[in-house]
């Protein structure tokens, strides 16, 4: 485990066993133990692989938000701490990415080769496993910087889809209690979630349009609240809760 790895590892621990300043937080907090999935029931029942895909990266930036950050850098923040709250917890997990690149095949050339390249590498990873658990971690974008607030996509290819999508809102509910988004369904033009063949679901974990959102999601702190929260929802989904 490299330096920042490590960072990210002890960071996560630190934040998981604290109380915070902001509603909801020590519930947050508690659903670790509460919440983590034992050995035994491991070993007794097959549990998923969790496939986490930070969205864009390399030459995509992805969106930026008011202060000129891109979406890449915090999507992967967040991956690699719900990554490491997953393996502490026993959880087998793979990643698209865990550096800022494309994942698209060596000698592709030209941007938009490059671009779907990239896409068909994430989805061979997510319909890798038989039985997996796919997140793919975003960021919103609108032009009105009025909107704030997570919401999942998900698509109607199967109901698995849907209570994936259900258990992650309401996870991105105890941390933003005035987030009354609803899941959305969405349709080819959401490449991973359309076609993948396990449980999936798109987490745009908030606006960096809005500047007091975009502020919080560049900052540490939040970050790790936020993997805490996409953590709590995959572990619900998978423990039927």
């Amino acid at each position: 485990m490299n330096k920042v790895n490590r960072k990210i590892l002890v960071g996560t621990l630190f934040f998981a066993c604290s109380i915070f300043a902001i509603g909801g937080a020590a519930v947050l907090s508690d659903k670790i133990s509460e919440n983590a999935v034992p050995a035994s029931v491991i070993q007794e029942q097959e549990t998923p692989v969790i496939i986490l895909d930070a969205g864009h990266g390399g030459f995509d930036g992805g969106c930026v938000s008011v202060e000129g950050v891109p979406e890449k850098g915090i999507n992967l923040s967040i991956l690699l701490r719900v990554r490491d709250l997953l393996e502490i917890s026993g959880y087998e997990v793979e990643v698209t990415r865990d550096s800022d690149t494309s994942i698209h095949d060596s000698g592709v050339e030209g941007i938009a080769n490059q671009k779907s390249s990239d896409m068909d590498n994430r989805l061979e990873l997510f319909n890798k496993y038989d039985n997996a658990v796919c997140i793919s971690i975003h960021q919103n974008q609108f032009t009105d910087p009025v909107y704030n607030g997570a919401q999942m996509f998900y698509s109607a290819t199967d109901s698995s889809n849907e209570m994936l999508a259900k258990s992650l809102q309401k996870s991105f509910q105890v941390l933003q209690p005035e987030n009354k988004r609803e899941i959305k369904l969405c349709g080819k033009e959401l490449f991973l979630c359309y076609y993948s063949e396990n449980p999936t679901v798109m987490v745009e974990c908030g606006f960096l349009s809005n500047p007091e959102e975009a502020a919080l999601l560049n900052t540490e702190e939040y970050q790790e609240k936020v993997a805490l929260t996409i953590f709590n929802g995959i572990n619900d989904f998978v423990s039927g809760k």
